[in-house]
């Protein structure tokens, strides 16, 4: 069974916990001893973002940031 860290060692020791799940190790955090998250390396490599992508693909109305109208204000 692996051992569980608890929030506040997990946050005091954030760093050499990422440096652990670097080298492959998969690191459980607990409250009250009960496991709720898992650090874990990711795997592959994450998709490369490019500015503009979505050109001419949305299409935003001229008038999206005007006051919305009194009836919804005042709901």
């Amino acid at each position: 069974m692996k051992k569980i860290i608890n929030v506040y060692e997990a946050k005091t020791h954030f760093s050499k916990l990422l440096d652990r799940v670097m080298g492959g190790e998969e690191i459980l955090i607990g409250k009250a001893g009960v496991p709720v998250a898992r650090l874990v390396p990711v795997e592959g490599t994450l998709a490369q973002r490019t500015p503009g992508s979505a050109k001419g693909k949305i299409d935003i109305s001229p008038d999206f940031d005007e006051p919305l109208p009194d009836e919804v204000q005042e709901a």
